[in-house]
């Protein structure tokens, strides 16, 4: 696995808390903290689309 550096946890309220990270290839990855040895992954562009449409409320059932 590549190696991945890790943001600090998300939390919404009184749910999972997940973690963002990229590594030195330019792949991003998203999983829940305490998981990270199991993250999705995909490129910048679409994960950045992801979290965009979550905020925009499009998928607030995600987080």
């Amino acid at each position: 696995m590549a190696d991945i550096t890790w943001e600090d946890p998300f939390c919404a309220e009184s749910s999972a808390c997940y973690r963002f990270g990229t590594d030195s290839d330019g792949n991003s990855y998203i999983a829940v903290a305490g998981q990270e040895d199991h993250p999705l992954t995909d490129s910048a562009d679409a994960l950045r689309q992801l979290i965009l449409d979550i905020k925009a409320g499009k998928a607030d059932h995600l987080l």
